[in-house]
């Protein structure tokens, strides 16, 4: 499920927390960690019900109508594309699916002013008009109207971030990742692939990468401090941002404890990262700052790497 992008990501937040609460306990950091990761998951599972749950609306909808005093013929004669979208069925019909949001309490039945004003929009977009006017239907269209719908309706509304961060502290972050892994599953059951079953992690090895660079950048971290802090003799250490000095020492001491990670990859990483994370100078900071140390570490034997090309990750 995901990736070490969003893994360092993850282990940035954590460090970040538990150096700001001068809390040193990595086992319980490491708890905290597993959860967060896990919670991305159940988030997948949470917005990919969506689609059932806007059906289901749909259905009442078509239903109000038919079931009016006096009914008009397209009220008697509603179209049931969508309510007959074949994407919903397979998911409706997952027993894996329903049981992970049933167990969970990942649900929309609390949220209907969400889903109808959701599903309002969609209604008069005009993708809707589309779908619903083709002349044929199938499995692909009807996979391609339910991505329209991840796509264009979910990532920048607002009332949603803010159903997120109520819900759960760890939800907001993950929707953009989420919905790219959601739209890559609609695209693979468009072409004939069942629904992937995901894990947590994305490999079968980075759970055991998520806990040691957690582990490494909190034992480390007054070591690795020092360290950046005489790097840059000319700054006072209470000028270096918090976020920058974590995500130094997160490379660090990637480089140290993974030798089969390319130097610069894990530059690149924490490079990207305090772009979304930091001041928008940080990325020069860290950047220039890790390229240096990193260079230093090696050449005293402090960073050993295994393969050639692993110093300039050629």
């Amino acid at each position: 499920m995901i990736n070490r992008r969003l893994i360092r990501i993850k282990v940035f937040k954590v460090l970040y927390a538990a150096e700001a609460s001068q809390e040193a306990n990595v086992s319980a950091a490491q708890k905290q960690l597993l959860l967060s990761c896990s919670k991305t998951l159940d988030l997948y599972y949470f917005i990919l019900n969506l689609a059932p749950a806007l059906k289901n609306l749909a259905e009442q909808k078509i239903e109000i109508g038919k079931n009016k005093f006096n009914p008009s013929e397209a009220e008697l004669n509603a179209s049931t594309r969508f309510v007959d979208n074949r994407f919903v069925a397979l998911l409706e019909a997952d027993e894996a699916f329903n049981t992970a949001c049933t167990k969970k309490g990942l649900g929309w039945g609390e949220y209907d002013v969400f889903l109808k004003k959701l599903y309002a929009r969609v209604v008069a977009s005009d993708y809707y008009a589309e779908y619903m006017s083709a002349p044929e239907s199938s499995l692909q269209a009807d996979c391609r109207f339910i991505s329209r719908i991840f796509e264009e309706e979910l990532e920048d509304d607002q009332m949603l971030w803010d159903l997120l961060e109520e819900t759960s502290v760890y939800w907001a972050d993950d929707l953009s990742y989420v919905l790219n892994v959601i739209m890559r599953d609609l695209a693979g059951v468009a072409a004939g692939n069942p629904l992937p079953v995901h894990d947590v992690f994305l490999k079968d090895d980075d759970r055991d990468f998520a806990l040691k660079l957690l582990s490494a950048s909190m034992t480390g971290f007054d070591k690795y401090l020092a360290t950046v802090e005489k790097s840059v003799p000319n700054w006072d250490p209470d000028r270096i941002v918090r976020v920058d000095a974590c995500l130094v020492v997160m490379g660090m001491a990637e480089a140290v404890t993974f030798p089969t990670i390319p130097i610069k990859v894990t530059i690149n990483e924490y490079v990207d990262i305090s772009k979304f994370y930091s001041t928008p100078n940080s990325h020069v900071f860290v950047n220039g700052l890790l390229d240096v140390i990193l260079k230093k570490m090696a050449g005293e034997g402090e960073v050993v790497k295994q393969g050639r090309g692993l110093y300039e990750g050629k």
